[in-house]
């Protein structure tokens, strides 16, 4: 798994993903680069699935993670560009109940 964090805005951070997202060092990572986003006071973030192909238990466990992270710091997060079996395993657990779902990053970034 690749992470690439971006500034969509000086509000609005995007981390762009890219590979399987997997139990183990992904989400290990993926920790990582929210707690940085955290301490750097970014709000807003958007974690951008567009690249991801496959998703396991524990990276949806990270997704809800992050988002219980975000919020209690004060911010929101949105997903961007989830599609084919991602989206099957968001709904299924019903994810998208709970954070939302955008079809890509502009579309998540002018809902905050």
């Amino acid at each position: 798994m690749d992470f690439k964090r971006k500034q969509m805005s000086p509000e609005i951070s995007v981390l762009e993903m890219s590979g399987r997202f997997l139990m183990g060092p992904d989400c290990k990572q993926m920790e990582k680069e929210v707690d940085q986003l955290i301490q750097a006071n970014q709000k807003r973030v958007i974690l951008d699935f567009t690249g991801v192909f496959q998703i396991d238990s524990a990276g949806v466990g990270q997704v809800v993670k992050s988002y219980t992270r975000v919020k209690d710091a004060g911010g929101d997060l949105r997903l961007a560009g989830v599609k084919g079996m991602l989206d099957g395993v968001f709904k299924m657990v019903q994810v998208h109940k709970v954070i939302g779902m955008f079809p890509n990053v502009q579309a998540a970034s002018e809902n905050f």
